[in-house]
Protein backbone atom coordinates (compact mmCIF):
# COMPACT_ATOMS: atom_id res chain seq x y z
CA UNK A 1 0.00 0.00 0.00
CA UNK A 2 3.01 2.01 0.79
CA UNK A 3 4.08 1.85 -3.00
CA UNK A 4 1.21 3.01 -4.33
CA UNK A 5 0.50 5.73 -2.21
CA UNK A 6 4.23 7.05 -2.94
CA UNK A 7 3.89 6.19 -6.84
CA UNK A 8 0.68 8.49 -6.71
CA UNK A 9 2.64 11.23 -5.15
CA UNK A 10 5.10 11.32 -7.33
CA UNK A 11 2.37 11.11 -10.04
CA UNK A 12 1.43 14.40 -8.70
CA UNK A 13 4.30 16.14 -8.45
CA UNK A 14 5.41 15.59 -11.97
CA UNK A 15 1.80 16.17 -13.76
CA UNK A 16 2.02 19.63 -11.76
CA UNK A 17 5.43 20.20 -12.48
CA UNK A 18 4.60 20.10 -16.31
CA UNK A 19 1.50 21.91 -15.94
CA UNK A 20 3.88 24.90 -14.41
CA UNK A 21 6.12 24.49 -17.41
CA UNK A 22 3.62 24.70 -19.91
CA UNK A 23 2.10 27.51 -18.45
CA UNK A 24 5.32 29.16 -17.93
CA UNK A 25 6.34 28.95 -21.40
CA UNK A 26 2.72 30.31 -22.97
CA UNK A 27 3.42 33.19 -20.39
CA UNK A 28 6.43 33.62 -22.34
CA UNK A 29 5.13 33.59 -26.13
CA UNK A 30 2.79 36.79 -25.04
CA UNK A 31 5.58 39.23 -24.02
CA UNK A 32 6.96 42.14 -26.32
CA UNK A 33 9.94 41.36 -27.71
CA UNK A 34 12.03 43.84 -29.62
CA UNK A 35 14.06 42.37 -32.39
CA UNK A 36 16.90 45.05 -33.85
CA UNK A 37 18.38 44.56 -37.52
CA UNK A 38 21.52 45.59 -35.62
CA UNK A 39 22.54 46.76 -31.84
CA UNK A 40 25.38 48.38 -33.45
CA UNK A 41 26.45 51.64 -36.03
CA UNK A 42 29.81 52.41 -36.69
CA UNK A 43 29.85 55.95 -38.30
CA UNK A 44 33.54 56.18 -39.55
CA UNK A 45 35.37 59.06 -39.72
CA UNK A 46 33.13 62.18 -39.29
CA UNK A 47 34.51 66.25 -39.10
CA UNK A 48 33.96 67.57 -35.72
CA UNK A 49 32.51 71.16 -37.39
CA UNK A 50 30.27 69.27 -39.86
CA UNK A 51 27.21 68.90 -37.43
CA UNK A 52 25.51 66.44 -35.50
CA UNK A 53 25.32 62.83 -37.35
CA UNK A 54 22.60 60.27 -36.92
CA UNK A 55 21.64 56.69 -37.65
CA UNK A 56 18.46 54.67 -36.83
CA UNK A 57 18.07 51.36 -35.17
CA UNK A 58 14.82 49.26 -36.99
CA UNK A 59 13.07 46.76 -35.02
CA UNK A 60 10.27 44.28 -35.00
CA UNK A 61 8.19 43.84 -31.94
CA UNK A 62 7.94 39.64 -32.94
CA UNK A 63 6.36 38.95 -29.89
CA UNK A 64 2.65 38.61 -28.54
CA UNK A 65 1.63 41.95 -26.96
CA UNK A 66 2.17 45.60 -27.32
CA UNK A 67 5.79 46.61 -26.90
CA UNK A 68 5.84 49.75 -24.25
CA UNK A 69 9.63 51.71 -24.80
CA UNK A 70 9.63 53.58 -21.66
CA UNK A 71 13.45 54.88 -21.82
CA UNK A 72 15.71 55.54 -24.39
CA UNK A 73 18.79 56.58 -22.86
CA UNK A 74 22.75 57.96 -23.63
CA UNK A 75 25.52 57.90 -21.30
CA UNK A 76 26.51 61.50 -22.22
CA UNK A 77 24.39 64.66 -23.59
CA UNK A 78 26.50 64.26 -27.26
CA UNK A 79 24.12 61.78 -27.72
CA UNK A 80 20.59 62.06 -27.94
CA UNK A 81 17.97 58.75 -28.52
CA UNK A 82 14.46 59.45 -29.77
CA UNK A 83 11.94 56.14 -29.76
CA UNK A 84 8.43 55.70 -30.34
CA UNK A 85 6.10 56.99 -27.47
CA UNK A 86 2.94 54.75 -28.73
CA UNK A 87 3.07 51.40 -27.98
CA UNK A 88 4.45 48.77 -31.03
CA UNK A 89 1.50 46.25 -31.80
CA UNK A 90 2.97 42.66 -32.54
CA UNK A 91 4.12 41.82 -35.34
CA UNK A 92 4.76 46.01 -36.09
CA UNK A 93 8.12 47.93 -36.40
CA UNK A 94 9.41 51.28 -34.68
CA UNK A 95 12.55 52.74 -34.88
CA UNK A 96 15.19 54.17 -32.43
CA UNK A 97 17.37 57.53 -33.81
CA UNK A 98 20.61 58.38 -32.19
CA UNK A 99 22.21 61.48 -32.95
CA UNK A 100 25.39 62.54 -32.07
CA UNK A 101 27.18 65.69 -31.73
CA UNK A 102 30.70 65.77 -32.55
CA UNK A 103 31.54 69.31 -31.64
CA UNK A 104 34.92 69.48 -29.13
CA UNK A 105 35.15 65.76 -29.54
CA UNK A 106 37.83 65.09 -31.65
CA UNK A 107 39.04 61.34 -31.25
CA UNK A 108 37.61 58.09 -31.17
CA UNK A 109 34.22 57.64 -29.36
CA UNK A 110 32.13 54.83 -28.31
CA UNK A 111 28.44 55.59 -26.92
CA UNK A 112 26.30 53.17 -25.58
CA UNK A 113 22.33 53.77 -25.43
CA UNK A 114 20.25 51.74 -22.98
CA UNK A 115 16.72 50.80 -24.17
CA UNK A 116 14.18 50.25 -21.22
CA UNK A 117 10.94 48.06 -22.45
CA UNK A 118 8.05 45.90 -20.82
CA UNK A 119 9.99 43.72 -23.52
CA UNK A 120 11.98 40.05 -22.73
CA UNK A 121 14.87 41.23 -22.55
CA UNK A 122 13.56 44.30 -20.69
CA UNK A 123 16.80 46.20 -21.46
CA UNK A 124 18.68 46.50 -24.62
CA UNK A 125 22.10 48.02 -25.45
CA UNK A 126 22.79 49.65 -28.68
CA UNK A 127 26.49 51.51 -29.41
CA UNK A 128 27.79 53.79 -31.80
CA UNK A 129 31.16 54.24 -32.69
CA UNK A 130 33.50 56.24 -35.19
CA UNK A 131 36.42 58.74 -34.94
CA UNK A 132 35.60 62.52 -35.25
CA UNK A 133 38.24 64.33 -37.07
CA UNK A 134 39.71 67.43 -35.43
CA UNK A 135 37.71 70.82 -37.17
CA UNK A 136 40.69 72.77 -39.23
CA UNK A 137 42.01 75.68 -37.35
Amino acid sequence: MKVGKTLSVIFWIVAVSIVGTVVATAGDNKKASAKFENLSHDFGMIKEDGGPVSCEFPFVNDGGSNLIIYEAKAECGCTKPEYPKAPVAPGKSGVIKVTYNPLGRPGGFTKVITIKSNGNPSKTRLKISGTVTPKSK
